[in-house]
């Protein structure tokens, strides 16, 4: 630990400076890369991190450990990627032209495919599918709170064996796993309740504790495990909940359901969805990467994914402008709605 190991996140928006944060606590080499609005805000303000269990770490930021020029990603000995889905080809065009052979890089980005688009653009380095299953808000200007639970996981492989002591050390284990397909489809699973977070308009521990609510998420998962059954997808317990079990789970009556999740939700009362916040800031979201990616796999088996088009058609709906909160029993009969206008898939 001696040597200094150059961690470089590119695309640090909130999940991007709650990693940097955390890593800059251990005393890691680390720079940012990202807009020039956030650079302002650390000119001003320090960069705070903080968790639902009580982590609380401050620090001023340098010019070099806070950029919006890529050329600071050269000589990096371990880049992550947190740019939205959508940002994933510019991303690598930029870093191509800096990093050197060899470079590992995680892909930390919702979806399914963005390691596999990073290393067409990154042929000589080292691309690795990761997952971050937590939540990151921002609560303040330059202040970044970790609001539920979940720990980091990469595809293993020996250039990490350097990195993954930093992020012991940050508070932040990485577990490298052989599965990563698997992973981040099931990791998918969860985040089908993004866009109900969002169009619900309340917090994530609001909207949960609504049966109603939990029902849509109920409608959105047991359609993708169907899917995932017939294209020979596995997947992989995240949660002390075995996934299959999980829309049952919370399907279920809500005195129930709060004894139940206990054991597998640990929520914040702050936290919200990424994708809420996006649309809360008027941002182009990633339901595209999230449920879209159900949708592209009915389409690749000749069906039709009804509840998770129509929870992509209402996000994009507010997207364009045509912003409005959905009541949990006003959204529960919408969806409910589209099996009739469509031929669902059966379960």
């Amino acid at each position: 630990m001696s040597h200094p190991y150059r961690i470089v996140i590119f695309g640090a928006g909130s999940v991007g400076c709650y990693v940097g944060g955390r890593l800059l606590s251990a005393d890691a080499s680390v720079t940012m890369i990202g807009r020039p609005r956030l650079a302002s805000v650390f000119q001003e303000q320090p960069l705070k991190v903080t968790d639902y269990e009580g982590f609380e770490h401050q620090t001023s930021l340098t010019p070099a450990q806070y950029s919006t020029d890529v050329a600071q990603a050269k000589d990096a000995d371990l880049v992550l990627v947190t740019t939205k889905s959508a940002a994933t080809e510019d991303a690598g065009r930029q870093l191509a032209d800096v990093l050197k052979p060899g470079t590992p890089v995680i892909s930390l980005q919702n979806g399914i495919s963005n390691a596999e688009r990073l290393q067409a653009m990154l042929p000589d380095c080292t691309v690795l599918a990761g997952m971050i299953p937590f939540n990151v808000v921002q609560k303040a200007p330059g202040h970044f709170h970790h609001g539920t639970e979940g720990h980091l996981m990469a595809t293993q492989h020996p250039s990490l064996d350097e990195a993954l002591a930093w992020f012991q050390r940050a508070g932040l284990p990485i577990e490298t796993r052989a599965d990563m397909p698997d992973v981040m489809w099931s990791k998918l699973l969860l985040n089908l309740n993004n866009p109900i977070n969002a169009l619900s308009g309340v917090p994530l521990l609001e909207q949960l504790a609504q049966r109603d609510y939990r029902r849509c998420l109920a409608m959105a998962q047991q359609e993708t495990l169907t899917l995932l059954e017939m294209a020979g997808i596995k997947t992989v317990n995240l949660t002390p909940v075995p996934m299959q079990l999980i829309p049952y789970l919370m399907k279920s009556p809500d005195w129930l359901f709060s004894r139940l999740a206990r054991k597998m939700l640990a929520i914040d009362p702050i936290a919200r969805s990424s994708m809420w916040e996006d649309l809360e800031a008027g941002r182009p979201t990633e339901v595209d990467w999230i449920n879209g990616e159900v949708v592209n796999l009915a389409e690749q088996l000749s069906v039709r994914a009804p509840i998770n088009q129509t929870l992509a058609n209402l996000v994009h709906q507010h997207e364009q402008g045509q912003r409005q909160d959905w009541p949990a029993e006003a959204l529960l009969k919408y969806l409910k709605q589209a099996l009739d206008d469509y031929h669902p898939v059966k379960g």
